[in-house]
């Protein structure tokens, strides 16, 4: 029955509506009636349940008012709780008209086909109306048991009243018409009310929002509103998006539709045409769940800004720990956790060294000794808001290592001229490392194997250089840098690549490809075969046909030599190996 996104009940009473409508029109018996009238009940019971939880979100307003104190601060905490309560009254102030006017829609309707709605009674079974408007409770809609309905199946009114004589035109003198303009005016008024608001002294945040009704699907309605609040214009605060965003998509019904192979019918049209009377109030009362679940959505957003119970939260903060430094291969274990705390009123901190709290948090900064273990402790307390404290002591141990570093090659222990070398500097206790290098360059670089990703450096050789130094340095948080020695290593040319195959078939012939082996360490290398001779006779490419040895006694071992490149650089020194002969 409605557009936008749905609860799993909302969508589970539009297929009953349409299922029984389905049924409806076959002339089925009073029991499919009935089960309107049970609908009916459901909504109006989920209405009561709405109408309290907004209820309960805004008394909690109204008693943290009363019980703040008048301090200073307390003060301060009064005139945000006033802000959010008033604009809390402005809309139940217009979901009180919405509620009303929709409810004299049942009543006109009900009456119009021959019901008695004057007459009421508190759970009598003889009774339509079972609980009157109250104009001290003005968004509880009227409790009605249509089980004393008598003209349950009476469709002509609702019809006429709502929508007119013809579904493919609204008359403009008829209820249909002026309860899809108020509708959508609510829409417009909630989330323009909710979202526009003073925060401190310097957050002001503003919402203007459109009439979104034509859109594919759901997805397609999403993009639309995401694009109206990201308009010029619009201020909205991106705590308050998700919420905004669900209350517009649930008060929004896509405009024309299709409906019994007729296109473009108003939504109007099509939820009331030919609808038995009670359909048509169970779908008025289910307007009703959804103003009242936005009103809902509304007040608790609103709520959630200000600091309710004995302690004040009304912020959360990510927080993380963990160590600070680890070795690869450990395992790593991290402790994540949200924390609520008062942007009002943050928590006091005590400890070693300088001590800053904000956003609720007490950030400690304090020297690490020169070695063993230091025990770090202090206190941190919060205010409840008759102005109590909670001490909690706190303490935290730090194991205390001297500073050392290492020099890792994952690949090898030597390093190769004519090859970028792989060089990972780990240096602890200080915040940067870097290399300097005799005998060649190093230049920083990323990469990633099979054994994982890699920061830290190329280091090319120069030919004929016999030995490397790598000396390694840090520096730490305060700048200062730190030696942690000189490594030495050999160098050696780097490996010529083999021929990968042992035959060459008369008939098949043989694809050329060279590799450095099953055996060897080296990542990152690619091999493009060029040509070559095999007994003498020259190819090119990889694919040295049969016809090459045609001539070579089956058997008999033939000289290949394979000219290539690594990394797209042609190597001086051909792979060269030996093939067998076969058919």
């Amino acid at each position: 029955m409605a557009g936008g996104k749905e609860t799993p009940r909302q969508k589970m009473i539009g297929m009953m509506y349409l299922v029984l409508t389905a049924l409806l029109a076959l002339n089925v018996s009073k029991s499919v009636l009935d089960a309107f009238v049970a609908i009916e009940e459901n909504i109006q019971r989920g209405n009561i349940t709405q109408f309290e939880r907004g209820d309960a979100a805004r008394k909690d307003l109204v008693q943290e008012m009363n019980t703040t104190l008048d301090d200073e601060a307390g003060k301060a905490k009064k005139i945000k709780i006033k802000q959010y309560l008033d604009l809390i009254t402005k809309i139940d102030k217009e979901t009180g008209v919405m509620i009303k006017f929709i409810d004299d829609i049942k009543l006109k309707i009900l009456e119009k086909s021959g019901e008695n709605v004057k007459d009421f009674g508190d759970k009598k079974l003889d009774k339509i109306i079972w609980i009157k408007y109250n104009s001290k409770k003005p968004l509880l809609p009227i409790r009605m048991n249509l089980d004393a309905v008598q003209a349950k199946d009476q469709f002509d009114v609702p019809m006429h009243e709502i929508i007119g004589s013809d579904i493919k035109k609204l008359e403009a003198d008829k209820d249909g018409i002026k309860l899809w303009k108020k509708f959508n005016a609510y829409r417009k008024f909630i989330v323009e009310t909710t979202g526009t608001y003073k925060e401190g002294d310097n957050a002001k945040w503003n919402v203007k929002v459109k009439d979104i009704n034509t859109f594919k699907d759901n997805s397609d309605l999403t993009s639309q509103i995401n694009k109206m609040f990201n308009a010029p214009g619009n201020k909205v605060n991106k705590e308050d998006l998700a919420a905004l965003s669900s209350i517009y998509e649930e008060l929004t019904k896509k405009e024309l539709n299709d409906h019994h192979e007729q296109k473009d019918i108003h939504w109007i049209a099509k939820t009331f045409d030919h609808s038995p009377l009670v359909a048509a109030i169970a779908s008025l009362s289910s307007l009703e769940n959804d103003i009242l679940a936005a009103r809902v959505k509304a007040v608790n957003l609103l709520k959630s800004k200000v600091t309710t119970g004995e302690y004040s939260f009304n912020k959360i903060q990510e927080l993380v720990s963990g160590p600070g430094v680890a070795t690869a291969g450990e395992p790593i274990e991290l402790k994540v956790t949200m924390a609520a705390y008062d942007s009002d009123n943050n928590p006091v901190v005590t400890g070693p060294g300088s001590i800053v709290v904000e956003n609720g948090i007490g950030t400690v900064k304090t020297n690490a000794a020169n070695n063993g273990e230091m025990n770090l402790s202090g206190t941190v307390t919060i205010f409840n808001k008759a102005g109590v404290p909670k001490q909690r002591p706190w303490s935290w141990k730090v194991q205390i290592v001297q500073p050392n570093g290492s020099i890792a090659l994952p690949e090898l222990s030597i390093m190769y001229t004519g090859w970028q070398n792989k060089v990972v500097p780990v240096a602890a206790g200080v915040v940067s490392s870097s290399i300097s290098v005799a005998g060649g360059s190093a230049t920083p670089a990323s990469w990633s194997d099979a054994n994982g990703n890699y920061k830290g450096y190329y280091v090319n050789v120069a030919q004929g250089t016999k030995q490397v130094s790598i000396t390694l340095s840090g520096k730490d948080k305060d700048g200062k840098s730190r030696s942690f020695g000189t490594f030495r290593y050999k160098v050696k040319p780097f490996p010529n690549a083999q021929v990968s195959g042992s035959t060459i078939s008369k008939s098949t012939g043989f694809i050329a490809n060279v590799s450095l082996g099953a055996d060897s360490p080296f990542t990152g290398i690619a091999f493009n075969v060029i040509g070559g001779t095999i007994d003498d006779v020259p190819f090119s490419g990889k694919a040295i046909p049969g016809s090459a040895v045609s001539k070579v006694r089956v058997g008999k071992k033939v000289a290949i030599e394979i000219f290539y490149t690594r990394n797209g650089v042609r190597s001086q020194v051909p792979a060269q190996g030996i093939l067998k002969v076969t058919n």
